[in-house]
């Protein structure tokens, strides 16, 4: 399977991830977490540091339950715009509709 680049979003999505669990997780081991997770260390360390920018849905899963987050939470903290730029009408951003 051909993976496709990621996007500058993407990358940016993924580095929000990472730093919204180690927020998360705060003074507790990132052994302790991954284990309980059933994840590697290493993994984790890849996904807060954000090399990681698009773990599988699972792998997300399994964390926000250690962690004790709700994905919904997660989406919605991962999701934000861009600051300074306020959502449209239409679904695009400022910056989109004023370039058209």
């Amino acid at each position: 399977m051909v993976r496709l680049p990621l996007t500058p979003a993407d990358v940016e999505r993924g580095q929000r991830l990472g730093a919204l669990l180690r927020r998360a997780r705060g003074e507790r081991s990132m052994l302790a977490t991954a284990l309980e997770a059933r994840l590697s260390p290493e993994t984790l360390r890849k996904i807060e540091s954000g090399r990681v920018a698009t773990p599988a849905f699972p792998t997300i899963a399994a964390i926000a339950d250690v962690l004790g987050l709700s994905l919904d939470a997660v989406w919605a903290e991962i999701n934000q715009p861009e600051c300074g730029v306020e959502p449209t009408s239409s679904g695009h951003n400022t910056r989109e509709w004023l370039a058209s």
